[in-house]
């Protein structure tokens, strides 16, 4: 039991890891929190600090959740993978080493796909892609890519405890996006603009 514990312990503090405020702060100097939207999220690098910055932000976020979800097969302890990722999930939108201020739950939900489903994670992308090049919005695509997520798992898998956690990460993906909501709604969420 204690081990179990541990475990989620480790993923909750992995997914707590602020890749956003550390590369802001040792890469660039500044609090990307007092910046842009104030997330500690891969967008909001991209917006203020550039496309490399961006990029490495958005890794760790993806690898920290692959690494959390991995926990349980590396140490060889019975916890689902599954369950392992939300407790990381729950980390990057609610760090304790940030305030508890945090991102959207997006990349660290994908790295939990890329460990546990791989074929899913690479589909989602596809989507996220797919979305952002029509509509322009960061956010949109993130939910959408969420809501192909839940239709995936009900009609390809049978897979229960899956169709479970991609509900509860798609969740929060919208709870964490209902300020994106409104502005999409009202026509004033920001759009990326395409090189």
């Amino acid at each position: 039991m204690v081990t179990k514990v541990l475990i989620l312990v480790a993923a909750y503090l992995l997914g707590s890891i602020p890749f956003a405020l550390i590369v802001g702060k040792v890469g660039y100097g500044i609090d990307i929190r007092e910046h842009g939207s104030g997330n500690l999220g891969g967008t909001n690098t991209f917006r203020v600090l550039g496309v490399k910055a961006g990029i490495v932000v958005t890794i760790g976020d993806i690898l920290k959740g692959t690494l959390a979800a991995s926990l349980p097969v590396l140490f060889a302890v019975d916890i689902h993978p599954l369950l392992a990722g939300i407790f990381a999930v729950i980390g990057h939108m609610y760090p304790v080493f940030a305030r508890f201020r945090g991102g959207k739950a997006v990349a660290t939900s994908g790295g939990v796909m890329l460990f546990y489903s791989p074929f899913l994670f690479f589909t989602l992308i596809a989507v996220f892609f797919l979305v952002l090049y029509f509509s322009k919005y960061v956010s949109l695509s993130s939910m959408l890519a969420g809501v192909y997520a839940i239709i995936y798992t009900i009609f390809v898998t049978d897979d229960i405890p899956l169709m479970i956690v991609v509900s509860v990460l798609t969740a929060f993906i919208f709870y964490r996006h209902r300020a994106n909501i409104k502005r999409i709604i009202n026509k004033t969420e920001p759009k990326i603009k395409w090189l």
